[in-house]
């Protein structure tokens, strides 16, 4: 299985497999033709009211993880993006600024633990 996080704003790769966004909202200022996605997983990310308590702040970091994946448990989106993982290349795009506090390093975590 290979997984791999890739922010929104970056330009696509071939390598980038299937390139799925994994955030809530439509990354700000991105054209859907320069996101090149192959599929948008709303349903996958944070509630909203996760989101907005979260705010990206390192110091919720723990809790967040904790909280977030007490949602996707029973996620009805977690089962067919596992299935994509193991078929071939998976590229996690997300929008966050942050590179080590987001959602998509929690759904890789738990996609490569279920390998």
């Amino acid at each position: 299985m290979s997984v791999v996080l890739k922010r929104a704003y970056e330009p696509a790769a071939r390598s980038d497999g299937q390139r799925i966004l994994v955030d809530r909202l439509w990354p700000r200022g991105l054209s859907k033709d320069k996101a090149r996605l192959d599929l948008w997983l709303k349903d996958i990310a944070p509630s909203t009211g996760l989101r907005q308590w979260f705010g990206h702040d390192p110091e919720k970091w723990p809790e967040f993880r904790k909280r977030y994946r007490a949602e996707l448990r029973g996620n009805p989106a977690l089962p067919g993006l596992r299935a994509m993982a193991r078929r071939g290349q998976v590229t996690l795009v997300y929008a966050a600024r942050d590179r080590e506090h987001n959602e998509a390093i929690v759904l890789k975590q738990i996609l490569e633990r279920a390998s």
